[in-house]
């Protein structure tokens, strides 16, 4: 069974510049192990301390949000392909000084 999981370009500086990553896991905790292994840079912008998937991360299955799927428990496929995708926010104010 072979997933492939793409990594966006906000977080492949992590990555060495790998766009794509195959491997067989069973689940997403599977998946985030064997991008710990390969990338221990990426891990901390996947998990927090607590080793829960961050709360900015999303994870697409298929092109499906994988909370909708069950989660943690949702069991991969052969074919599957994983997107994850860091929430970013911020930017500046577009109001002149004298009126923020």
């Amino acid at each position: 069974m072979t997933v492939t999981i793409q990594i966006p370009s906000a977080l492949r500086r992590h990555t060495g510049g790998a766009g794509k990553v195959t491997c067989s896991p069973a689940n997403l905790t599977e998946l985030f192990s064997v991008l710990d292994q390969q990338f221990p840079e990426l891990k901390p912008h996947l998990r927090d301390e607590a080793g829960e998937v961050r709360r900015f991360l999303n994870v697409y299955v298929n092109e499906e949000d994988i909370r909708f799927l069950g989660g943690n428990s949702y069991a991969f496929q052969d074919g599957d392909e994983v997107l994850l995708v860091p929430s970013i926010a911020g930017g500046a104010s577009c109001l002149p000084q004298t009126q923020r």
